[in-house]
């Protein structure tokens, strides 16, 4: 879906958590590399690129490298990479569209990360919602924006969905929500391939038979 907004060199939105682990599952078989969602701890590190503040760039300086809407005049996103990059060369961490998460959204998160900062601290999904969505989007004021800025995902995202059960696929009320993958540096383990592609469903697979397995 674009909602007329564009498709070529533009964000994909409006995928649900599913549907993008089930494109990293697709990518990874193939090229033959694993892809998966970020972590939020990845996704942050990565937006942050070496900063501090509450974005990688100066904050008045926010609108040479995000694509927001402080004005509530905005209609959609644009291309991908047509702002300035963060520290790191990454394109898009703040705006355009927010990107999913592999995590379980909790609010007290922070708190419980306070520990080895080596390890990275995911929080395993074990329900449908809420999961971790990052970034703000070009629906959204720059408060929204912040580096450290998380939501929790909602079934609201998918109230206008005339299928009964909903799609497995779309969010048909999320126009301003896309994803990004990682390529980690060590291949993981076949059994932790699979819970990233298939973690979506965690508390529905043994109630609903149409949930893919």
């Amino acid at each position: 879906m674009s909602f007329g907004m564009g498709i070529d060199g533009y964000p994909a939105i409006c995928m649900t958590h599913h549907a993008a682990n089930k494109f990293c599952e697709w990518l990874s078989f193939q090229t033959g590399h694993f892809y998966r969602l970020p972590t939020e701890a990845e996704w942050e590190y990565a937006c942050r690129a070496g900063t501090t503040g509450p974005y990688s760039c100066p904050t008045a300086e926010l609108d040479q490298f995000a694509i927001l809407d402080p004005n509530y005049t905005r209609v959609g996103y644009e291309k991908v990479s047509t702002k300035k990059p963060n520290p790191w060369g990454l394109f898009d961490m703040h705006g355009n569209v927010t990107e999913w998460c592999l995590d379980q959204y909790r609010a007290d998160a922070y708190r419980r990360w306070k520990g080895d900062p080596v390890v990275d601290p995911l929080t395993a999904p074990e329900t449908r919602y809420p999961r971790v969505a990052r970034g703000g989007s070009w629906y959204d004021l720059p408060e929204e924006l912040r580096s450290a800025r998380r939501i929790p995902s909602s079934r609201d995202w998918q109230a206008h969905d005339p299928e009964l059960p909903k799609s497995l696929w779309y969010l048909t009320g999320a126009d301003w929500l896309g994803f990004r993958i990682v390529r980690p540096l060590a291949v993981p383990s076949l059994e932790e391939m699979l819970f990233a592609w298939n973690n979506s469903f965690v508390d529905e697979v043994r109630e609903r038979p149409d949930v893919p397995r």
